[in-house]
């Protein structure tokens, strides 16, 4: 059997000519690495899944009868690849050069290091914002895409929800970094038990990012390591879908982690966070 140093997982859902622009910038940029790669698709009808041939046999193809959603993906593409290695990546994602080195530095630099996250930027240059702080009551105002941090971004709880930091800096203890490019060990994956598979779509990062914490790892940022990531490209085909299962995560989130004992506040988030979505689902063209 084949060792690999890494080992690559691309949860796919009708994500086009994306996907094939994310399997080439594999491998122009591992190169001679031994890796493995896993697309496992979410039952997407786009005819996407062709590019896996592209890119064969490093590149293999779980096909998904039915969407499973991001945690349930990942966690099949965990079980069905070996290396200590593990990135996961978005099909709407583009490795930079030297990314991977990058990020791998980082975990060989400190022993307790379970994630490390690039910088993630829009295809414009512009900074998505993927480093981050632990969610909480405040991040619908001063989250990535809040309207008052967009206001004030200079605001110390503005810096704490989103982490910004100029490419040449060296990298930092974050609370989270988005899924959409993490590279993992898989051992302390293991000792979390995967991604939480009631997350169906978005904050499933942050739940993980969370747990291994809880298990005494931590989460770095690399503004050196860098991916490009056209936000929203595999749910661009399912809007309504997509708005109510980030709603339903972000009230499991906040359920689990912030206030588990208490249900008066619970009960105020589910109320707001199902309003947000009811003004937010007529705006779907």
């Amino acid at each position: 059997m084949t060792a690999y140093d890494l080992s690559v997982i691309i949860v796919n859902f009708n994500a086009g000519d994306d996907l094939r622009l994310a399997l080439d910038s594999l491998r122009d940029t591992l190169g001679e690495r031994r890796w493995e790669a896993v697309v496992v698709d979410n039952a997407s009808s786009d005819g996407s899944t062709a590019a896996v041939h592209g890119v064969a046999p490093n590149v293999r193809l779980i096909a998904n009868q039915t969407n499973l959603g991001f945690a349930r993906g990942t966690n099949q593409g965990l079980a069905a690849t070996s290396g200590e290695r593990v990135l996961l990546m978005n099909p709407d994602c583009r490795l930079a050069p030297g990314a991977v080195e990058a990020l791998a530095s980082e975990l060989d630099r400190f022993d307790r290091c379970a994630i490390a996250g690039p910088r993630i930027v829009n295809p414009d240059g512009s900074v998505q914002g993927s480093a981050r702080g632990d969610p909480d009551m405040l991040t619908g105002l001063f989250g990535r895409a809040g309207l008052v941090r967009r206001l004030f971004p200079g605001l110390s709880v503005s810096r704490r929800n989103v982490v910004d930091l100029p490419e040449t800096a060296d990298s930092v203890e974050v609370d989270w970094v988005s899924g959409a490019c993490m590279l993992a060990r898989r051992q302390a994956l293991g000792q979390v038990g995967g991604f939480d598979e009631r997350y169906f779509l978005y904050w499933e990062d942050a739940d993980l990012c969370r747990r291994l914490r809880g298990r005494g790892f931590h989460v770095r940022y690399v503004p050196r390591a860098q991916a490009i990531h056209r936000v929203g490209q595999s749910s661009r085909t399912a809007r309504f879908p997509a708005i109510r299962a980030f709603h339903e995560s972000a009230y499991l989130y906040y359920a689990t982690h912030v206030a588990p004992r208490s249900p008066v506040k619970r009960a105020l988030a589910r109320a707001l966070l199902s309003a947000r979505a009811f003004l937010k689902l007529p705006l779907v063209p």
